[in-house]
């Protein structure tokens, strides 16, 4: 008759074992949605395929301290709310600005950027300001606080066209289709620095300014520890080492 024989773990390597199963027990995987043409926020880095930007660095580092993994996807602006709203997505994060409306199907976070709207036109327009673009042609995002504005600044006395991404915005303003383009300041801002350098310009004030808000289901468990690692990330540096690091300056005080 054969003995049976027992194989044992060696007490170190049993409890290497059981902290890693409870590590994996302990750190649930959050599907979390963005916008993959909101640069610099959000964009796809060409050479390594990966998401990068400001949010993508503001979002791992929540997830490091509030404890859940990152499960991201990538879809359309307009499409993101619904996302989380039906509970397809758990979290999003795409510069999305905090309203009211909003906010009766979605919980926001404390806001992490404080932003507005700015008007950019090729570089040989006479547009000054807002005003001046009554009768003109003028792109938008779908979905954006931006075509909001406009709709309720000019109603049916100027012609705007909403575009799923932001490149076709731009890429319409740059082949005259286009007058102008209304949308966040720092994406409209950091297009004319780059690709649109010496062919576009920024004009006008900001307006309507906005605070952009990481969003979650509603009565989501996350809000209160994405809060708490915000306010950590702000007191201790990270905060603005993350932001230096896409704007090239530290946030203003005021």
């Amino acid at each position: 008759m054969k003995s049976l024989r027992r194989t044992t773990l060696p007490l170190s390597a049993l409890a290497l074992a059981l902290s890693g199963a409870a590590h994996a027990q302990e750190t649930p995987s959050v599907n979390v949605a963005t916008d993959p043409s909101f640069v610099p926020f959000e964009m796809m880095d060409e050479d390594t395929g990966e998401m990068v930007g400001f949010d993508i660095d503001i979002i791992n580092e929540v997830a490091d301290r509030a404890g859940f993994d990152v499960n991201l996807t990538t879809m359309d602006f307009s499409g993101i709310i619904p996302a989380v709203q039906t509970g397809n997505q758990e979290i999003a994060i795409a510069g999305i600005t905090i309203t009211e409306e909003r906010a009766e199907v979605v919980d926001f976070s404390d806001p992490y950027y404080d932003s507005g709207l700015r008007i950019i036109v090729r570089a040989d327009s006479d547009v000054e300001d807002i005003d001046d673009l009554e009768g003109m042609t003028i792109a938008t995002k779908t979905g954006s606080t931006s075509y909001d504005f406009l709709e309720d600044k000019f109603g049916d006395d100027a012609d705007f066209t909403p575009y799923p991404g932001t490149s076709d915005m731009y890429m319409a303003l740059l082949g005259r289709n286009v007058d102008a383009v209304f949308y966040d300041a720092p994406n409209v801002a950091y297009f004319s620095q780059t690709r649109g350098e010496g062919r576009t310009k920024v004009v006008g004030p900001l307006y309507e300014g906005q605070q952009y808000g990481i969003v979650f289901n509603k009565g989501s468990e996350w809000v209160e520890p994405t809060n708490d690692a915000l306010a950590e990330m702000r007191e201790d540096g990270t905060y603005d080492e993350i932001y230096e690091k896409w704007f090239g300056e530290a946030p203003s005080d005021d």
